[in-house]
């Protein structure tokens, strides 16, 4: 009999060899394995051999009454009408049913795609003959139920308890029936926020690349989770939403459903996440209380913009209108006789980013003519100074401005699919993809511009393989498939020192020297000359080019320092704007947020040391080599003389 014993602290495990105590340590199958020959020779589970979320549900597989040896069938808990089973779950297998596809065609030789309920019971399982016949024999087959409380520690049961994707590799099943599998497995969460289901992939032997795992079936879920969301409310208006543009339409956007009054009946997970506010907060109120916008203006501007921008207290974000039922259309009429925006011209959407920057104008013109000439360009600047604007101008400017744009962040995408969001999948390679399966960003941008923005973040694995398809001009979908010619000009991007990292071995080498092409150091807002003229343009980008800056704001934003850089400005702008009266003209300090105003107040004091030092002494020098003439000391600094000026005021020269 074995027996659960809570207080057992396992001296044991402390009396043990250093060198298998650090072998336990770093290999938690080979501790698992212990554990559960201790649990069969001492009747007892020792403490310390398992991960803290797998002995928890172990301690709960043996309170439950299960014995990890065990293969007695009278445990198995499987219902008696399969069909009525699943017709009663269609909604949910009808979602699911395109990722169950994808997996099965990526992992089904190696392994079991699973899809169950809420109560663990398994509605489909797909892989191959060779892997699905014997399972059968280990109840894993269509109606059985595989929660914890009757299959002991597994992902299916164990995700459903914890309410979050779970890993169990081999010998962490709580069954030794079951401990060669190992299983990856995501909760389901329905458009309520409650669990509906969970997503596993089971597969033969350890698994010794669990991220990639783990990413691979939390994108699969949240696909998922989109279709069941949109088909729970297909009558009604979905809105789906993103801190930023780029990740609309993808499995990371949030969904809200609403009402024709403008009342939000539901939203995703990802949703309350992007809004940091619970569902019991969000459900129920007005979506003009949430996003500050009534809901017939935010509607006109989707549908004749496709993507619109709102201004909240989480801050600035981008609104697609997914779903709009026919019988609301006459309540939200789109104006028609909005006047189009006038595109500027190739030279100018280069003289409009550098603004007034001599330097920095004469590197972008030269990264154009570099750009036109299959020379890729490299953008070097701190975290909000532009480097997308920069990106888009260059595009805007060049022979391929009428060609796609295709932007990448390779910070943001999980390492694991990163691969295949450059490189594209052959139907059936990789989860998350239609039927016909995917584009690579590299197929999506051919004949255009490719922007790879913080191309310092890609993993080492991967850069060898873009080493590779730039040298070659030739792209291949993961899963096999014919090689696709490639016509792309590149522009990469970074925060980070790519030379340092070449040298600590953290970048290729070969790799920087082929991205580096011509480089455009981008300057950071507080190095910037011009900075009046930029929040002129920012203004009239705002669609605000009436309102003007009290002079000595001004002054104070220019003295601050800006560690958000343009994006911060633009975002300060915006909310100036939003607390202005309709009848002002002048913004000034009554109109910053009381945060801002904190920092304003703050910054200078904080940096005054050094860094009104350091500023004093450059000044000082420019000056000295210059025999006082101010404009040559401007020139050498790489600001205006005005600015110059201003310098020189503030710090009592």
């Amino acid at each position: 009999m074995i027996h659960v014993n809570p207080d057992n602290n396992n001296k044991e495990a402390g009396c043990m060899a250093p060198r298998l105590r650090q072998d336990l340590i770093s290999d938690p199958v080979l501790s698992a394995r212990v554990a559960r020959e201790r649990l069969h020779t001492d009747g007892q589970l020792p403490r310390g051999f398992l991960r803290d979320e797998i002995e928890a549900s172990w301690r709960r597989s043996l309170e439950a009454g299960l014995d990890n040896a065990s293969t007695d069938p009278e445990q198995i808990d499987e219902v008696s009408d399969l069909l009525a089973f699943k017709e009663q779950h269609q909604p949910l297998l009808h979602s699911a049913l395109p990722e169950i596809e994808q997996l099965t065609h990526q992992f089904g030789d190696q392994g079991l795609i699973i899809l169950a309920n809420a109560d663990a019971r398994i509605l489909a399982l797909e892989g191959s003959d060779q892997i699905v016949t014997p399972s059968r024999q280990l109840a894993l087959r269509q109606g059985v139920s595989w929660s914890e409380a009757n299959r002991g520690t597994n992902a299916v049961g164990t995700a459903l308890i914890e309410r979050r994707p779970v890993l169990i590799n081999e010998e962490e099943h709580f069954l030794d029936t079951v401990a060669h599998f190992s299983c990856t497995s995501a909760p389901i969460i329905d458009a309520d926020g409650q669990v509906t289901g969970v997503l596993d992939l089971t597969r033969v032997g350890r698994n010794d690349q669990p991220k990639d795992s783990l990413g691979v079936i939390q994108l699969a879920a949240r696909n998922i989770e989109s279709r069941l969301f949109t088909s729970q409310y297909q009558h009604r208006i979905v809105l789906a939403f993103h801190t930023r543009h780029q990740y609309l339409r993808s499995a990371w956007q949030g969904l809200v459903a609403l009402d024709e009054c403008g009342a939000l009946l539901a939203i995703n997970e990802q949703g309350c996440q992007l809004l940091g506010r619970g569902r019991d907060q969000l459900v129920g109120r007005q979506l003009e209380e949430l996003v500050g916008e009534k809901m017939g203006v935010l509607m006109n501007n989707c549908m004749r913009q496709r993507i619109a921008s709102v201004q909240t207290r989480a801050g600035e974000l981008f609104c697609e209108l997914l779903q709009f039922p026919n019988r609301l259309a006459a309540l939200t009429p789109v104006s028609r006789d909005i006047e189009p925006r006038v595109k500027p011209t190739r030279d100018q959407a280069v003289l409009d980013f550098a603004e007034g920057e001599p330097r920095l104008t004469r590197a972008m013109k030269m990264a154009v003519k570099a750009l036109d000439n299959d020379v890729p360009v490299l953008l070097n600047g701190e975290t909000g100074s532009g480097k997308e604007v920069a990106a888009r101008a260059l595009h805007q400017a060049g022979n391929r401005s009428g060609q796609p744009f295709v932007a990448v962040n390779c910070a943001a995408i999980p390492e694991g699919l990163i691969e295949s969001e450059l490189f594209g999948y052959r139907e059936g390679a990789f989860t998350g993809s239609r039927k016909g399966g995917m584009q690579g960003r590299f197929q999506q941008a051919n004949g255009g511009v490719l922007f790879l923005d913080e191309i310092g973040d890609m993993p080492l694995s991967l850069q060898a393989r873009l080493l590779r398809v730039l040298q070659e001009r030739k792209v291949a979908p993961l899963g096999g498939g014919e090689e696709v010619a490639l016509d792309i000009a590149l522009i990469g991007a970074t925060h980070r020192d790519l030379k340092q990292m070449v040298a600590e071995g953290e970048f290729r080498e070969d790799l920087y020297y082929r991205l580096n092409g011509v480089g455009v150091k981008l300057p950071a807002l507080r190095e910037r000359s011009s900075f009046d003229t930029l929040c002129a343009r920012l203004l009239q980008q705002l669609e605000r080019p009436d309102i003007e800056i009290e002079a000595g704001l001004l002054t104070r934003l220019e003295a601050y320092r800006w560690p958000g850089n343009v994006r911060q400005l633009e975002m300060v702008l915006k909310v100036a704007l939003a607390f202005m009266e309709p009848d002002e003209r002048v913004l000034d300090e009554s109109h910053l947020s009381d945060d801002f105003l904190d920092e304003l107040e703050q910054g200078p004091a904080s940096t005054a040391g050094t860094l009104q030092a350091s500023e004093e002494m450059m000044i000082r020098r420019a000056l000295e080599q210059h025999d006082g003439n101010v404009t040559a000391a401007a020139t050498a600094l790489g600001i205006s003389r005005a600015t110059l000026y201003r310098r020189l005021k503030a710090l009592g020269m």
